[in-house]
């Protein structure tokens, strides 16, 4: 009865806290993938090379194929389709896993990426960089 009113002040405060403290950690190496979306994701998620079947950069549009920002799966129920756009950027890595699903990760530095992959492809001999 008493906690609805802390509730109500508690609240806006939390929501506040939560939109900026989220953020999209994302680690390449010569072993795979991982990522990890705090706080909405406690768990680093592993994904090894041999899972997947091609990475590359490509353009997309968030409205259009996503139907926005945030963690979201493609239009027109195509489940096996998610991705995680958090910026305003048109291009992002996408990974095409071998048993179809595909992840797509918007980023900022999307130069550097490009480069470190096509390091990674020539260094370690990973046949699903593209």
């Amino acid at each position: 009865m008493y906690f609805a009113p802390i509730f109500a002040i508690i609240l806006p405060f939390l929501i506040i806290f939560i939109v900026q403290k989220n953020q999209l950690t994302l680690k390449i190496n010569d072993e795979g993938i991982s990522y990890r979306y705090f706080p909405f994701q406690y768990k680093q998620r592993n994904h090894l090379w041999d899972t997947i079947d091609q990475a590359h950069i490509r353009k997309f549009d968030a409205f259009s194929e996503y139907g926005g920002y945030g963690v979201k799966h493609r239009l027109w129920f195509n489940l096996k389709d998610k991705a995680y756009i958090l910026n305003d950027k048109s291009k992002g890595l996408q990974i095409v896993f071998k048993n179809g699903k595909k992840l797509l990760f918007s980023s900022n530095k999307i130069d550097e990426l490009e480069i470190f992959l096509i390091n990674l492809k020539t260094r370690y001999k990973i046949q699903a960089i593209n």
